[in-house]
């Protein structure tokens, strides 16, 4: 995975060492609804002096919430959040600096081993975001003629099945799904799924994985027939 290697003039954001990103500074309470405050008044075309009479509050007052030179109380807060038209969450996104990103050069991203890779299964790990909801994987998958088909696969969680390249007979459950190239799929995947036949080979097709679950269990991970 090459999370810094990038076109010259193009740099990524937060800035990273040892392939890790650098979370910038946190930011406080009043920064982060100083920095929202300012975007969503500007964004909306309104004036201090506006907001503040939607609010209900002097424009000095918003002036120094706004520059962080103040804490708003709760109740404030809520009548910000109203003026502006948003959801009271809206006000504190800037404090939430812990945030990923992950760039997968083209040929560069790293092949993972997973059940399926014994059937002839190849499979590139295109990134993964783990998260306090859960864990989000993208893998691109390729069928060769060698490749065995294998439709039991099971695991928790949602999948969506993009096909790039080639036919395949793709099969969730009771149901079979002929899938061409620009064909797509999204399934439960507790459900037993997986490459029914390969009709035309290679096929290239991109598997995404999303579960509340933060351990990787995506396609091909697990058989159904086989236990933890």
């Amino acid at each position: 995975m090459e999370l810094n290697d990038h076109p010259p003039g193009h740099e990524l954001s937060p800035q990273v060492e040892g392939g890790r990103p650098l979370s910038p500074p946190p930011k406080s309470l009043e920064q982060a609804i100083a920095e929202s405050t300012r975007q969503m008044r500007s964004a909306r075309g309104l004036t201090l002096s506006e907001l503040a009479a939607r609010v209900g509050i002097s424009r000095q007052m918003l002036s120094k919430i706004e520059n962080a030179q103040t804490s708003a109380s709760l109740a404030t807060v809520d009548a910000l959040a109203k003026g502006l038209e948003i959801p009271v969450t809206s006000l504190f996104r800037a404090a939430d600096y812990e945030t990923q990103a992950v760039f997968a050069k083209a040929g560069r991203a790293p092949e993972t081993v997973r059940r399926g890779s014994n059937l002839g299964h190849h499979y590139l790990l295109l990134g993964q975001l783990i998260r306090h909801h859960g864990l989000f994987e993208p893998l691109l998958v390729t069928l060769t003629e060698d490749s065995q088909p294998f439709p039991l696969f099971q695991h928790m969680g949602s999948e969506f099945v993009y096909v790039l390249e080639g036919v395949m007979d793709y099969q969730h459950q009771q149901s079979t799904f002929r899938m061409e190239t620009g064909d797509s799929l999204l399934f439960d995947s507790e459900g037993v799924h997986g490459p029914a036949s390969i009709i035309t080979a290679p096929v290239r097709f991109l598997s995404v994985f999303v579960s509340q679950d933060r351990t990787s269990d995506s396609d091909g991970d697990r058989p159904a027939t086989s236990s933890h």
